[in-house]
């Protein structure tokens, strides 16, 4: 039996049914706005997993099928393949805030899986699925305490609206994604247009508001078709006793290990710690070196968060506010076209910038449709950069995620086509890592858009704050490591301008989620540290150079009129095609008339744009032009004046005497100065060679 509850979101209703699909997934339920649907399941193993893991065994899936969009798949098989990049960004915005309201240690893998049935290119589907993760898993036997609300907020008009349309996000300069309990906020992603901090405060209060109204409609499913839940599920983390043990023989040796260290010195140190209270512990048998692991991660956790709120001291001994040591470089890479090294403590992202031309632009298929991206932003983070051994394989998940949030960083920022008629590709290969690398490649990718010669809007930097909080007490953190970020509550990171802001992404463990006056006191915070490191920054690169690197390729804009495409293009393409032959240099031609003309070669480039002004010149009376014999009549001659462009010099104006043969002063081949004195009324060129001979000012055509 279906059940189903609705509310009226804005124009479009928006519903979750359960009961009448995929019936055999532990939680499973259809959320449907307007005419978009989404499929989303919840299901755990029957099992506890073997694996040794320190995190819950969550796996996020999200897909969207072409035929919810009346499509075929491309490519050779005509089927879905490998997740795109907008699936695997949605499957990592389902997993976000679901994953701190698991119970902690739970052992039973966990698949999540939300599936866009239908599309009616209006709303977008991402917080659809979200919603109904929790809806399924809310609904399901599998422990999830509190239902979690998404929404999506934009800022039309200047005003305010909840899960806008594509239409209307296009138009917004604020995209804002909002996931919470009734507690409090556990994510948020957004791309902005140098918003205000206000007004971002104001969008983020507005989207939770709006998430009770998504609350409430699961609380109203769950007691209509909600299972009861399993409390026999294996829950595995040291007990208060082996915790207890643990703590009294590690704490007097962890008050070294936290002095302030580099990454690798404390690693070592803490390791040699374990080390010795191992066998002490487990001599007896009652105790596994895999409970003493356990306890020691949880005691070594409470040593760093009591340093921080009782002593008020960091681990690499900062003040709260305070920024690790910071580098900047340009022009380090001698063959790039652009190229920038930013160091923050013991994270170092080189970030190189290639101009490429519209040939390079990504074709991006999607439900709504197909488009071209000529701005992107790629991260690799190589084990090398946390001293680890292991396989290299494409980008996972995690690397996608911050490239697309460094990307949404600096995309603001991007000029028009029409200002700089480049593909713009950066690459962030981070050389070493402790914490926030996205908000150094959001610096360094700055530095090298600069140093390529990228005439930005703004230079933009980026921040990782984070949080300690145990009751009421609380310590906001600028510019977190990577151990801040591992024992702390929020990895909240913000970047922007001196303007505004142009990107925001938060994830917060604790399962309670972030009040909204400690949400405004985090951004509030990170804005000194934001302008510190656009001052550091402009100390290696103040504005865009000027010029472009030397290996860089020159594109030149030209208009010409779009009726004139076809000469340029030619039969078949014929004509372009033996342009590019004869200039090695690349054209693009767009429908609107816009002719993009690109070679690291600047005489080939003009002598390209040279042949397409030939080929789309009009004709004007009284020009000269250079004039070669096509055809010879008994009553004058034809000749070529433009490519494809023919005119008649009438015999009495080949010279300025008497002709009495046509063949007596010109023959086929044969190539004059010419004047054109007439075109008439259906289009005919009358051309004088006599006139051209005159010793008058005329305007030249062709030289």
């Amino acid at each position: 039996m279906s059940t189903r509850v609705s509310t009226q979101f804005r124009e479009a209703s928006l519903s979750i049914e359960t009961g009448l699909w995929a019936r055999q997934a532990d939680g499973a339920v259809v959320v449907q706005q307007g005419g978009t649907v989404v499929l989303v399941t919840a299901v755990c193993s029957a099992t506890p997993t073997t694996r040794a893991i320190d995190m819950v065994p969550l796996t996020c899936d999200y897909r969207e099928k072409t035929y919810a969009a009346g499509k075929i798949p491309g490519g050779f098989f005509k089927r879905e393949g490998r997740p795109t990049e907008k699936e695997i960004l949605t499957a990592r915005l389902m997993d976000r805030p679901l994953r701190p309201l698991f119970p902690t240690g739970l052992m039973h893998e966990l698949q999540v899986m939300a599936t866009v049935l239908s599309s009616d290119g209006e709303y977008d589907p991402d917080v659809l699925a979200v919603l109904g993760a929790s809806c399924a898993l809310r609904l399901s036997s599998i422990p999830f305490p509190d239902p979690l609300g998404t929404v999506r907020v934009g800022l039309v008009n200047n005003k305010l609206v909840v899960n806008p349309t594509y239409q209307e996000l296009s138009q917004s300069p604020l995209d804002l994604v909002v996931a919470g309990t009734r507690h409090g906020i556990l994510m948020m992603e957004g791309g902005f247009k140098e918003v205000t901090e206000q007004q971002l405060l104001e969008a983020i209060t507005f989207g939770y508001e709006q998430i009770k109204t998504v609350l409430a409609m699961q609380e109203e499913l769950v007691a209509k078709a909600g299972k009861p839940k399993n409390e026999s599920l294996t829950i595995r983390k040291p007990t208060p006793e082996v915790v207890a043990r643990v703590r009294e023989l590690a704490v007097p040796l962890l008050a070294r290990v936290n002095e302030p260290k580099k990454k690798g010195e404390r690693r070592v140190a803490l390791a040699e710690v374990l080390a010795s209270v191992t066998p002490q512990l487990t001599a007896d048998g009652t105790v596994t070196p895999e409970e003493v692991a356990m306890a020691f991660e949880v005691v070594d956790h409470d040593e760093v968060r009591k340093a921080i709120l009782d002593r008020n001291v960091r681990m690499d001994g900062r003040q709260y506010t305070q920024l690790r040591e910071v580098t900047c470089e340009v022009g380090v890479l001698p063959r790039t076209h652009g190229s920038g090294l930013f160091t923050r403590g013991e994270t170092q992202s080189l970030t190189v910038t290639t101009l490429g031309t519209s040939d390079d632009e990504q074709l991006i298929e999607a439900l709504e449709g197909e488009s071209y991206k000529r701005f992107m932003l790629h991260y690799n983070f190589p084990p090398f950069s946390v001293n680890e051994v292991r396989p290299i394989r494409g980008p996972g998940r995690r690397e996608i995620g911050h490239g697309a949030l460094a990307e949404r960083a600096l995309e603001p920022m991007i000029p028009s086509k029409d200002e700089f008629p480049y593909t713009i590709r950066v690459v962030s290969d981070i050389l070493e890592s402790n914490g926030s690398s996205s908000m150094a490649t959001v610096c360094a990718g700055t530095l090298s858009l600069m140093d390529a010669g990228v005439p930005i809007r703004a230079a933009v930097s980026g921040v990782a704050m984070g949080l300690v909080k145990e009751g009421n007490r609380a310590a906001i953190l600028t510019d977190i490591s990577g151990l801040e970020d591992h024992s702390g509550d929020t990895d909240f990171k913000l970047a922007g301008t001196r303007l505004g802001l142009t990107a925001l992404q938060v994830d917060v463990k604790l399962a309670h989620g972030l009040d909204l006056g400690l949400v405004g006191k985090i951004i509030h915070q990170s804005n000194p540290a934001r302008m510190t490191l656009l001052d550091l920054m402009a100390a290696a690169i103040e504005r865009p150079r000027t010029q472009l690197s030397m290996y860089a390729p020159r594109i030149t804009l030209i208009k010409i009129n779009p009726e004139k495409i076809r000469d340029v293009i030619g039969p078949g393409g014929r004509t372009i095609r033996k342009i590019i032959a004869e200039t090695g240099a690349s054209i693009d031609v767009e429908d609107d008339g816009s002719v993009s003309v690109a070679s690291s070669d600047a005489a080939k480039s003009q002598k390209a744009i040279e042949i397409i002004r030939t080929l789309t010149e009009d004709v004007e009376v009284g020009k000269l032009y250079n004039a070669k014999v096509k055809r010879i009549m008994n009553f004058g001659a034809f000749c070529e004046i433009l490519p494809g462009k023919e005119g008649l010099v009438h015999v009495s104006e080949l010279a300025d005497k008497y002709v009495s043969k046509v063949e007596d002063v010109v023959k086929i081949g044969d190539e004059f100065r010419v004047k054109v004195i007439e075109i008439d009324e259906q289009g005919r060129i009358n051309l004088s060679r006599k006139r051209a001979l005159e010793p008058k000012d005329a305007k030249d055509g062709k030289s």
